[in-house]
């Protein structure tokens, strides 16, 4: 199953729906090319919604923690929303849960914000 991507604007976050998996080729390809692309026409707040990803390979999980670097590289906030159960204990497995700023509801992510 490919990656669908959809992005959305919120009281200026941009909310980036992510389902399907990230995976080494395609999927990962296409999540970094639409981050870095956001983050090029000037998006300062992203919000990553993973809750319809199924699954997170190394790959994956390598472009999650570079575009979180690239963001941060360039005044912008990367935050991750509905964190499946799966990726949930995959990033608690390996220690990027700390990394990251992680959101169960999109209202209190989207304040987080501000």
């Amino acid at each position: 199953m490919a990656l669908a991507i959809a992005s959305r604007e919120v009281d200026g976050v941009t909310v980036v729906e992510l389902g399907g998996r990230i995976t080494l080729g395609e999927g990962s390809v296409q999540m970094r090319d639409a981050l870095r692309d956001l983050i090029a026409k000037g998006q300062r707040r992203i919000l990553l919604d993973l809750g319809e990803v199924s699954y997170i390979d190394s790959s994956g999980l390598g472009e999650l923690v570079s575009a979180y670097t690239s963001a941060k590289n360039q005044s912008a906030t990367l935050k991750l929303l509905k964190l499946t159960k799966k990726v949930h204990d995959l990033l608690q497995l390996t220690k990027l849960y700390t990394v990251f700023e992680i959101f169960d509801d999109e209202a209190s992510a989207i304040a987080s914000f501000k």
